[in-house]
């Protein structure tokens, strides 16, 4: 990533050195986290806070929320004012996960067992929300805004069960406001990552993901009428035996980072070296960003006066100059204005950069 300075410049440019080329200028914006719940309201951030909970140092935990209607038209009104020499609007990839879970039926369960329901049905309870299937499959047909394959939830359903039956107090207490996602616990507690829905604690906690890329993989042809031929695990994490159930899938491309750090249980890691083009056994590509684009993390993971704009532009410039295409890593949080609307007006104030 390009922070003006002269090691990270160069630590860019030879970054794109190897792999696929082309002389076209090709510019490809991926977003990840749609569908996925994440702060369901103000008051649940209030319950957090007055709980112990953390929270307010994360980007994620302040702005990200499952996405509302203005939201996407929001993105559309901007998508939809550019065009490149030929006339067509710019395509944003939505990378996207299609289920989240069913706190009441697990809590059932006594956290024995995991159910879920497609995200349409969390739309339904809340209140600001009632169109953004449509407005999905609008971004689909004037082709603003299409998704593929994140996972079927943003979580590691297992891990997560593991936390709650074993008594995690932080995890218990975001279950009982119907969230996953917080980063640090009550006072401090320590929570597992639970977003990377791929990682896993032991090699037996495979054959449970195989079943979620098959579910999820038909649930997304059922919600958006195609399969997905794409695929971007959910935070990086995963194990690569996975990626026969991908090809069997009809999935061909596979998102990685440039050094994949691929989970093998108990702890350990293999390093795996990617770079854009590379196949692996099966024939599938192996895809990298080289761009970044993250403005709602200013003043969290990265200082305030950070420069997504111009930052951006240069790890763009730098693409093009090695000749490969600019594909730029930003995700949800920089575009939800659901519990924070000047979070989502910041966008438009940047088109105007």
């Amino acid at each position: 990533m390009y922070r003006n300075t002269l090691k990270s410049l160069l630590t860019v440019h030879a970054s794109n050195i190897p792999g696929w080329r082309t002389k076209r200028k090709i510019v490809v914006i991926e977003s990840d986290d749609w569908g996925s719940i994440r702060m369901p309201s103000l008051k649940v951030f209030e319950t957090l806070k007055k709980g112990g909970v953390v929270v307010g140092r994360s980007h994620y935990d302040l702005y990200d929320s499952l996405e509302c209607n203005q939201d996407l038209e929001c993105l559309f009104d901007v998508l939809s004012k550019f065009h490149d020499k030929s006339g067509r609007n710019p395509v944003m990839t939505g990378v996207n996960v299609v289920a989240n879970p069913l706190f009441d039926e697990i809590k059932r369960e006594n956290y024995s067992s995991y159910f879920y329901e497609p995200y349409t049905e969390t739309l339904k309870r809340y209140p600001q929300h009632d169109r953004v299937y449509e407005l999905w499959k609008e971004g689909i047909e004037r082709r603003l805004f299409v998704p593929i394959f994140h996972g079927r939830e943003h979580l590691n359903v297992q891990r997560w069960l593991r936390a709650l039956k074993n008594g995690n107090r932080s995890v218990l207490f975001a279950f009982e406001n119907h969230l996953t996602g917080i980063g640090k616990g009550i006072h401090g507690e320590r929570i597992p990552n639970l977003q990377a829905a791929f990682d896993i604690d032991t090699m037996d906690d495979l054959s449970y993901m195989q079943e979620v890329l098959n579910t999820g993989l038909d649930l997304f042809e059922r919600l958006y009428g195609y399969r997905s031929s794409y695929f971007v695990p959910t935070n990086g994490p995963f194990n690569n035996s996975l990626e026969t159930i991908l090809w069997n899938n009809g999935v061909r491309y596979v998102n990685s980072g440039k050094i994949q750090m691929e989970p093998l249980g108990n702890g350990q890691f293999k390093k795996n070296i990617r770079f854009l083009g590379q196949k692996n056994t099966l024939g599938q590509i192996y895809l990298t960003r080289n761009c970044f684009f993250e403005p709602s993390s200013s003043g969290f993971e990265f200082p305030t006066n950070t420069d997504w704009v111009n930052n951006c532009l240069k790890e763009i410039e730098i693409a093009f100059l090695w000749h490969k295409p600019a594909t730029i890593s930003s995700h949800r949080v920089n575009y939800i204005g659901f519990l924070h609307p000047e979070n989502r007006e910041g966008i438009r104030k940047t088109t105007r950069h």
